[in-house]
C-alpha cells in the first residue's frame, strides 16, 4: 500500500506543474492575441503546449 500511496503524490505534483504550465501558456497567449478567434486558439495550444516543446527541442537536437 506504501508504494500506491506514493505514486499518487508524485502523480499529484507532476499535475500541478503541468496546471500551472497550462495557465502560464494560456495568459501567454491570450495577451499576444489581437482577435478573439486568436484568443480562443490561445487557449487551445496553452492546453497541447508541451507537445510544442518537445517537437521544437527535437528539432533543435537534429532528431
Amino acid at each position: 500500500m506504501e508504494c500506491f500511496n506514493k505514486n499518487i503524490n508524485h502523480n499529484m505534483s507532476t499535475g500541478a506543474v503541468y496546471g500551472l504550465g497550462i495557465v502560464g501558456a494560456a495568459i501567454y497567449y491570450i495577451s499576444q492575441a489581437t482577435t478573439f478567434w486568436l484568443g480562443v486558439l490561445g487557449i487551445l495550444k496553452a492546453l497541447v503546449w508541451p507537445a510544442f516543446l518537445v517537437y521544437q527541442a527535437l528539432k533543435v537536437l537534429g532528431a
